[in-house]
């Protein structure tokens, strides 16, 4: 094995072990190995064997490597044919996600059509389901129904879910405005601090959200006194920071000015919704995003997210 890909594999090693809140000892001696071993290891610099891969999964319950199929995976393509049809096309991953955890700020009935059914999709729902959401695939169709509970139940949380998902980092926008203390599990495959992470932790300080790492998960305190007094500049470009931060302005009364944002089409469908919902958001479709949120959103409302990406 390559170097690299001795460290892809030691990191996910080391996010398993975690999450199952062993430490390097510990998952020594149910490998029957040393605390050393571990460590190097999880530092990509052990080589490793199909056989100790196949131990390692075992004693983490995680599949850390899957074989691949035996039979030949070679397409012949001939091409020079014209194309002509129809096609039913789903919306986006990257914008469905972000609708989902948007429907969290609503304390009325969320409809959102024609979702693609994938697997991203219903590991939020597993998670919005254990925390006392409502919801259900509406008959004949790829539309979700999606209703909150009086009160969200974080105890309850499907945790298996919630880790296999890196979108669950992106409650915490949401989840900011229900709680002034409240815990979420390692996002899937990011640890607190690396650059994955760590530009969601930095932009949401302006809103009063300080967040620390416990033993496999993070832990969220809320000072409702401190909120954004001058322009927040996003460390980093990314789609989900600037939903992440959106979500959490969006029932901020205040003015919000979120700089350096990203302008995708997943950002510009998050923001539709959120005005549907009464935000008001200036800037749709540039780097420089005004919010002026509403403090209490109660609505039933229906939302058709765009199926083509768009540029502004």
């Amino acid at each position: 094995m390559t170097e690299p890909y001795l460290s892809r594999i030691g990191a996910l090693i080391r996010d398993a072990r975690r999450h199952k809140a062993l430490t390097q000892s510990e998952l020594a001696n149910l490998l029957g190995t040393s605390q050393s071993a571990v460590a190097r290891i999880e530092q990509g610099k052990q080589n490793l064997s199909l056989e100790m891969l196949a131990r390692i999964g075992e004693s983490l319950d995680s599949e850390i490597v899957s074989v691949g199929s035996a039979v030949p995976q070679n397409l012949r393509i001939t091409g020079g044919v014209k194309l002509s049809g129809e096609i039913n096309v789903r919306t986006s991953k990257n914008a469905a996600v972000a609708l989902l955890c948007a429907s969290m700020l609503n304390k009325g009935r969320t409809t959102l059509r024609n979702l693609a059914r994938i697997e991203e999709v219903n590991r939020i729902t597993e998670v919005l389901t254990s925390i006392g959401f409502k919801i259900r695939w509406l008959p004949d169709s790829s539309d979700l129904e999606i209703v909150p509970p009086a009160k969200v139940d974080l105890d309850s949380m499907d945790e298996n879910a919630a880790r296999r998902t890196r979108t669950i980092i992106m409650f915490l926008g949401p989840l900011m405005h229900e709680f002034d203390d409240f815990e979420l599990p390692y996002a899937g495959g990011c640890d607190l601090g690396t650059r994955t992470v760590e530009p969601h932790m930095i932009s949401l300080r302006h809103f009063g959200i300080d967040v620390t790492a416990t033993t496999g998960s993070y832990h969220a305190t809320v000072d409702e006194n401190r909120w954004p007094t001058k322009p927040i500049v996003l460390t980093e470009r990314g789609d989900t920071v600037t939903e992440n931060v959106l979500l959490a302005a969006a029932r901020n009364p205040r003015e919000t000015v979120i700089r350096n944002a990203s302008s995708n089409y997943m950002v510009q469908d998050l923001c539709v919704f959120l005005m549907k919902l009464g935000v008001q958001i200036e800037g749709l479709g540039t780097t420089t995003l005004t919010v002026r949120g509403v403090e209490h959103i109660d609505m039933d409302i229906e939302y058709h997210p765009r199926k083509t990406r768009s540029k502004p």
